[in-house]
Formats: C-alpha cells, structure tokens, sequence
C-alpha cells in the first residue's frame, strides 16, 4: 500500500537538524531614548537586586535586621515592618495575582514592556553584552575578529570577557542566596569557606544558569523558552500600542540618494533608506518592517537607529515608533491618530490591580497578631470520669506574632458549667488558665475540657476556645466539637 505524500512544505529531511541552528547575533551599539530608559532601569533594578540584602531594618532585641529576609529554618518572611508566617502564604497569592494583573496591563498598554526593559533575562544579557563591547569592540570589530578566527590578541579578549562574564554570573548568584540569610554574616562566612554547603551549591547553580543563559543562549531563551511571547499575543488588542514600522511613511524603500532625485522631480517617496541600522541594532536580530514577530522583544532599540538616521537625513523621526495597525491605516486615508489608552480591557485590569490590592492591604492592615489551632484528640474521643462528668482532649496550638512576650488567658464555652485546664502548667485560677507566650513564636499546649457532672449532654456540643490577651485585650478564637462518650 502506498504511503500518502505530504506536501512539499510540509516534508521533512530525516537525516536534518531537529532544530533551527543558533545564528550569531552581533548587536550594533546605539544611543537615544530608549537606550537611556533601560540604561537607568537595569541601574535601579540591578542595584536593589544586588545591595537590598544588606539593608537594614530594626525590629528589636532577638529579632533579625535584614530588611529583606527569608528566613526558612523559622519559617518567617520579613519585608521590612511586615512578617509573614507560613499560615499566611495567602499574601503571596495574592502578590502573584497582582503581579499577573499587572503584566497584562502592562501588555494592553505597551506590548512587551516587560520583555524589553524589565525581564532579567534582558537586563543580564545586556550587561553581558556591555561587557562584550568594551572588551571586544562593537558589531562590525567582533564580526571581524570572529571571520579572523583565534589570534593571541583575541585569546586574551575571549579569557578577559568570560571572566567578567563568570564573575557577574557568580555576583548574581551571590545575591541571591543572601536573601536567605543575614548578608554581612553570610558573606563572610563564605569567604572564610565556613559558610554551609548548601549555600556553594546553589551559588553554583545560579551562577552557571546566568552565565549560560546571558551569555550564550541569550535570544534563544526569548524565542524558544520563554512562555510569555506566545501567552501576550492572545492578550493583546488593536489598540495596544507595539514596536512598530510605519510603512505607510516608509515605503515604498529607496536609496538616500535616489530618494533625494526622486522629490527633487516631485516625486513621493518613503522616509526608509534601507540603511537596515534597526536590523543591526537587534538583540533578537529581526527585521522589524516585515511586522510583528514573535522574536521581538520590544526594546525600542530600533527606534534610537532609525531616529538618528532619520536625522541624519533630514526627515522626520519616529519611522519607527510605538503605533498600531490602526493608527497607521488611519494616516493612509487622512484621519488624525486615535490613542485609546482608557478601554475595557485596561479598566478591568486596573479594577482588578486596585480590588486584590486593597483586599491584600485590608487583610494586613487588620490582621490579628494572636492566633489559636485546636485539634481534637482521636484516641479515645471522650472519657467518663467517676463523677459522671466527661472529659475532651485537644491538642492546643497558639501563635504569638509579635516581638514581644505576652500573658494570655484560655476560655472556653459550650457545654454548661465546662471547665478548662491545661496540662502541666499551674492554674492560678481554675476556670481560667493563663499563660505566657514567647515572642514570635508557637506554643503548644494539652488542653483538658471536663463537663459538669450533672451536665446534659448532646452526642456532639459545639465548644468555642477564646484566647485574650490580658494586657492588650486582643482576641483570638477557634471552635470545635464536645463529644460524650
């Protein structure tokens, strides 16, 4: 039987590579606008990312002073005045919801702002590639030096720049595991190799993640790792405004001189020289006039060539800028430009920022610091005593969030006349138990509820546990079954 035939763009050679090859990318140097906006937010992103660890935050006596701390062997977060314990891992949902949010606004508004300016992948590549410059010279004297093969000069660039690149790479990873400890302590315990193993081995990993990631792969990760390119374009509108070439300007293509001869005889023309200094210029090293492209980043990079060249020339700049579809067809039939940056789509999201937000702040603003966890004993579920009256267990657990001891009083209501005790502290007051609770930390108690012997008694009676701070009167409350035997 004879196998069906594909179409000819559809036939693949067996014996073929199973990827597209990498093509090397030698991004020209560039100055301007937009070059100066990611110069100054890689400055800020960068240096809050490397020197926010050693920031300090007093927090008083006992307690730690790194503004910014994971603390994983206490199960804490601190960011500044605000602790988070594990129970309250909702804060971070919500944080991840905001931070979504945001994104899509972002990409509504601007196309892939983040991928351009702000994405690390794009801030660690273009140091590296600021290191690559300064060592190795721009696009057209590393094109040369790379046709010109292995020279001993070009040794010497190769070993320099990787050390650079492995020593940045390391700095980062360095960075990073400092959140996880207190930096000065840690930094110097690594230095003197007295630092705990686990802290080399991650330092390692993102280290060698950063150096091959903004190093080598760099467009790659963007073009075939990175799941937001594919994500944002079924995000995006119409209206978003994108890195794009106004080809109702810029065409129909000519040379500088041609172009010149061509008005001269009254003859419209486009701006475009096809001088293709926004194709050197690309980190991704795409063509941006054959329209939206899944490799482009939206640096705005093209846009600082094609305005110097624009002046150069003697035109009008912005050949190249942020528009849309619509816009540049509007141009074409001789209406003014429409920016619709208010719209659905961008009200929502900045309803839903603006709600999660407020809720997230609200539940902080409110929360209580004194908290109670009962579980009920399984084994045996209840006791009859020889009075008649019957005995519940439960495990007790509370959690005092702030920094300072507190004395605390236990209730309880529910079955009538109930009396609490706890197990293995002294009562001063038999029907009502105090204790102390460390600072910033969970006690765990045995707790005995005894019912009246003349009690009458469901099979199940709901029973409430209230905490009271004496001091500050603050109230923490749980509930649970009562359960006759």
């Amino acid at each position: 039987m004879n196998k069906p035939v594909l179409p000819k763009d559809l036939q693949t050679d067996p014996d073929g590579p199973l990827y597209v090859a990498q093509k090397k990318i030698y991004p020209q140097s560039v100055s301007g606008t937009f070059r100066r906006i990611k110069w100054y937010l890689m400055a800020i992103c960068l240096g809050i990312y490397y020197f926010l660890p050693f920031v300090r935050w007093n927090r008083g006596i006992g307690a730690p002073d790194q503004a910014v701390l994971i603390d994983l062997p206490n199960s804490r977060f601190y960011f500044f005045f605000i602790e988070l314990w594990p129970q309250e891992i909702y804060y971070f949902t919500g944080l991840l919801i905001v931070a979504a949010i945001t994104l899509f606004l972002m990409n509504s508004l601007g196309g892939r702002v983040w991928c351009g300016y702000l994405c690390p992948q794009t801030v660690w590549t273009d140091v590296f590639y600021a290191v690559e410059r300064l060592i190795e010279g721009d696009r057209r004297e590393r094109m040369k030096k790379a046709a010109e093969g292995l020279t001993l000069q070009r040794g010497a660039e190769l070993v320099l720049k990787h050390s650079i690149w492995i020593l940045i790479a390391w700095w980062t990873g360095g960075a990073w595991v400092l959140y996880f400890a207190d930096a000065p302590t840690l930094v110097k315990e690594l230095v003197t190799f007295q630092a705990p193993m686990i802290a080399y081995i991650w330092i390692g990993i993102l280290t060698s993640t950063t150096y091959l990631l903004a190093g080598f792969m760099r467009e790659q990760v963007c073009v075939y790792m990175c799941p937001w390119p594919r994500i944002q374009a079924a995000l995006t509108d119409e209206w978003a405004l994108n890195v794009t070439y106004k080809y109702d300007r810029g065409e129909q293509r000519t040379s500088l001189k041609k172009a010149e001869q061509a008005r001269a005889q009254g003859e419209k023309v486009g701006d475009c020289i096809d001088c293709n200094q926004c194709v050197a210029v690309c980190p991704t090293g795409i063509d941006i006039r054959d329209g939206s492209q899944l490799d482009c980043i939206q640096c705005g990079l093209c846009i600082d060539a094609c305005d110097t060249v624009m002046k150069k020339i003697g035109r009008e700049t912005r050949l190249i800028g942020y528009d849309n579809d619509i816009n540049i067809h509007r141009r074409m039939e001789g209406k003014p430009e429409v920016f619709r940056m208010v719209r659905p789509r961008t009200v929502v999201y900045s309803a839903l920022i603006v709600g999660v937000g407020a809720i997230m702040l609200y539940a902080l603003m409110t929360r209580s610091l004194l908290d109670v966890n009962v579980l009920h004993d399984r084994n045996p579920l209840a006791v009859r005593l020889s009075d008649g009256s019957v005995r519940n267990a439960y495990t007790m657990r509370l959690l005092n969030k702030r920094a300072f001891d507190r004395v605390v009083a236990i209730d309880v209501e529910g079955p009538a006349g109930a009396q609490v005790q706890v197990v293995g502290v002294d009562q001063i007051t038999p029907e009502r138990p105090t204790i102390v609770l460390g600072r910033d930390q969970t006690t765990e108690l045995r707790v005995l509820v005894t019912s009246s012997p003349d009690a009458q008694l469901a099979p199940s009676t709901p029973v409430k546990f209230h905490i009271t701070d004496i001091g500050l009167g603050e109230v923490a409350s749980t509930s649970d079954n009562f359960v006759t035997p």
